[in-house]
């Protein structure tokens, strides 16, 4: 199974953490499995940018961004190259190192009824 490395935040990982993950979770669902409480004001349905992270290892081992994912990255808070929603970065077969920002947007939008 792959590792994933949560890299040290001061709100919801201060020691950092190494995990083993099931390839198929998203970031978010292990985040919360292992206590670490990434804010996710949409609960997960890619409907806000709070659960935006930076992938620092292992990008390319991810499945691929879909275009609504990629139309709310463009309004998160320090975006980059390598940045997820971590409600819809699935893990795949390789380890990979994770960064929660430091600060996030809420940019929550109504689901479709």
């Amino acid at each position: 199974m792959p590792q994933v490395i949560f890299l040290p935040h001061e709100r919801f990982c201060p020691e950092g953490l190494v995990v083993e993950a099931e390839p198929g979770i998203s970031i978010l669902e292990l985040a919360h499995e292992h206590h670490i409480e990434m804010e996710s004001a949409c609960g997960g349905v890619c409907a806000c940018t709070t659960c935006h992270c930076i992938v620092r290892e292992g990008f390319d081992s991810l499945n691929e961004a879909d275009e609504l994912e990629e139309d709310y990255l463009d309004k998160a808070w320090g975006l980059e190259a390598q940045s997820r929603l971590a409600c819809q970065a699935i893990v795949g077969e390789e380890d990979i190192t994770v960064e929660i920002p430091k600060y996030s947007l809420n940019h929550a939008a109504e689901a479709p009824h």
